[in-house]
């Protein structure tokens, strides 16, 4: 028997317990407990499961989106290596380059992730890797600001899909407790990205000159090659979903099927299925959908600073007075440590099962983070001005993975996750073309301006938290109160989160 067609008889043996529906399909009020087929399953063992997930799915997601932060990214250290002299702009053109890029991003990722679901991970994401693979890797050929500006746009539609695809991708093996630890050890990717791009680019560097190219041109181009090389690999390493996976047992795959699809009842105590049906429907809903709009506020409390720390932080340092060799080298103990901290932080939030004390305490170490920066730069204290860096920085990254993870627990259906985190990213990306313009070289050295906008930023995000835990809350006792009703087995399921037996994480 096959995956699915097992998984499918074990459904159908969960729900048509004495209460199912009967075959005149009358409204049923759906009892039993979300454990009733635990003794399918008593050979089972999870960790061994997770584990197994673990080594097949998450070395190789954190290795694109490293090469996809580097690739973003690396513009920040090719201009202290002389890109703007080379190309003759001006700083303001500088920032148009950075913030060109984000609408694209933003434009493309909705539309991304519902393909991603057509045309299967294994498919897609390679082959929109080998896409920004080869801008990037054209990027050092450009002879202008025009030509910059325009490999630019094309770096953003190609990247687009990435990150919004991987995060759902992950929630298609991992139940709502298990996520945030997974998608922070994803994520940190990006800060491994940021050490390894300053180690990398000081390396580069020193090829300038090498067949008649600036060392800033070798940056992009052999980062860009890296990535499509990386990329031809992928489209036979990336497994499509749980049914499909060859690492795993059929008893495994039909086990982690089933865990999957019943999670978002479990803390109700009944056994409602996830819709997995395409219908425009749900993409409809989480257009609609209340909760989005107040993450995208506050994903830009977090966002906005966190590129802005992505694309400036080696100017920064610079401009503190360092050459800019030892600027690139001072951004690595930044991003390691954020990295560490990510994963620490995001194993204990899925082992407490709850996302927004550890959210509201990221931010509250950002703002502080900043206002250090503010304070020490009025005062010319360059070594403090590095430590409130090095705060901010080290809570963005696990608060980043805290925001992706919460609302991907509270959608339930599995084509409105992937459209509602999709429009979480894309629109929450729009503070990076803001952040873009944040650190002008009009305000070097202290950016005064940069980190006052950077706390506003944070400040609206700790706001929009706090709306979030509150409505989240009130709605879980409103159902814990009411009595469930009488639905169909399929209207339960087409309701979502929005079904009575739904709870949301807080």
């Amino acid at each position: 028997m096959s995956p699915k067609s097992a998984s499918a008889e074990l459904e159908s043996r969960i729900i048509n317990q004495p209460t199912a529906m009967s075959e005149d399909k009358e409204p049923i009020h759906i009892v039993g407990e979300t454990g009733g087929a635990s003794d399918e399953f008593g050979d089972i063992n999870p960790k061994k499961v997770l584990t197994k997930l673990d080594l097949h799915i998450i070395p190789v997601v954190s290795v694109l989106f490293l090469l996809s932060f580097l690739d973003r990214g690396n513009i920040g250290n090719a201009r202290i290596e002389g890109l703007a002299e080379s190309l003759k702009m001006t700083g303001p053109q500088f920032n148009w380059t950075l913030t060109v890029f984000f609408f694209t991003y933003t434009l493309f990722q909705v539309p991304s992730n519902l393909l991603l679901k057509r045309l299967t991970p294994s498919i897609w994401l390679p082959s929109i890797m080998v896409a920004w693979g080869t801008v990037a890797t054209l990027m050092g050929l450009v002879q202008n600001f025009h030509g910059l500006l325009a490999a630019r746009i094309f770096l953003g539609a190609a990247e687009a899909g990435l990150f919004p695809g991987v995060s759902y991708y992950i929630t298609t093996w991992y139940v709502r407790e298990e996520c945030q630890f997974r998608q922070a050890m994803f994520s940190s990717a990006a800060g491994v990205a940021g050490a390894f791009s300053g180690l990398l680019a000081f390396a580069i560097a020193k090829m300038d000159g090498i067949g008649g190219l600036e060392g800033w041109r070798w940056i992009f181009i052999l980062e860009g090659i890296l990535t499509v090389i990386v990329a031809c690999i992928s489209y036979f390493i990336i497994y499509d979903s749980p049914e499909t996976a060859t690492f795993l047992s059929n008893e495994e795959r039909v086990w982690l099927v089933r865990r999957l699809k019943y999670q978002g009842s479990k803390d109700s105590g009944y056994v409602v299925a996830e819709s997995d049906e395409f219908q425009w429907k749900y993409v409809k809903d989480a257009f609609s959908d209340w909760q989005i709009y107040l993450h995208i506020l506050a994903y830009w409390g977090v966002d906005c600073p966190l590129y802005g720390i992505a694309l400036f932080l080696p100017t920064i340092i610079k401009e503190l007075g360092y050459v800019s060799s030892t600027a690139q080298l001072l951004t690595v103990p930044i991003y390691v440590t954020a990295c560490a901290v990510s994963v620490a932080v995001s194993f204990y939030s899925d082992r407490c099962r709850r996302r927004s004390p550890f959210i509201l305490t990221g931010l509250f170490v950002v703002l502080v983070g900043f206002i250090i920066c503010i304070t020490a730069s009025s005062r010319d204290a360059h070594g403090a001005v590095y430590a409130g860096i090095f705060i901010a920085t080290c809570a963005m990254y696990p608060t980043v993975a805290g925001m992706i993870t919460w609302l991907s627990n509270n959608l339930a259906g599995s084509y409105k996750r992937s459209a509602g985190m999709a429009i979480q990213i894309s629109l929450g990306s729009l503070s990076g073309a803001a952040a873009s313009n944040f650190y002008r070289q009009s305000d070097s050295p202290k950016f005064i301006l940069g980190h006052a906008l950077e706390i506003g930023f944070v400040s609206v995000g700790l706001l929009a938290i706090i709306a979030l835990r509150l409505n989240y809350q009130s709605i879980n006792r409103k159902r814990d109160a009411e009595p469930v009703g009488e639905y169909l087995v399929e209207e339960m399921s087409a309701l979502g989160d929005k079904a009575p037996t739904f709870r949301y994480i807080l």
